[in-house]
């Protein structure tokens, strides 16, 4: 592990502030199983952001959820108010500013409508995508809440 020194991943740190500090690895940690082996921690405390397009309106919604639950988009469109549909890697990049796999929470060029998987609050500590497919940041739930704008939400697919 090393500091991060993509552009991307350093545009974050300017965001989140000398509280939290982004670290590249050598190893990938695009999805939150590659993530969770290359931090040492559970799977559940990746915070995976995942980015919808809003039906009607076109904006994009992000979706902060645990890495072991996948998002029930039924659920969200309810919150959204209108039909939200999967956003192909070009709207992401021209929404947030970065890549499919380094998506980080909160910093995107666009402002999105954010909801948070209230599972997440069960962890001390998270982790979020830093700006590329190989950087993250450790954060707390509330700091997390906070920084991206979230509403908790029960956004988790039922098994």
């Amino acid at each position: 592990m090393r500091q991060a020194p993509q552009p991307a991943a350093l545009r974050l740190q300017e965001i989140v502030g000398p509280k939290f500090k982004i670290v590249e690895f050598d190893e990938t940690t695009k999805t939150a199983s590659d993530a969770a082996a290359a931090i040492g921690c559970h799977v559940a405390q990746i915070a995976k952001s995942i980015i919808f397009r809003a039906a009607e309106t076109g904006r994009a919604v992000l979706a902060i959820a645990s890495g072991t639950n996948r998002v029930d988009e039924k659920k969200l469109s309810a919150l959204v108010g209108q039909k939200i549909e999967r956003a192909d890697a070009d709207f992401v990049s021209e929404q947030t500013g970065f890549a499919i796999g380094g998506v980080p929470p909160m910093g995107h060029a666009t402002p999105s409508i954010v909801f948070i998987d209230r599972d997440l609050r069960n962890y001390k500590t998270l982790w979020a995508a830093g700006g590329t497919p190989n950087a993250v940041f450790e954060i707390g739930f509330d700091d997390l809440v906070a920084l991206s704008g979230a509403t908790v939400a029960d956004i988790a697919k039922e098994n």
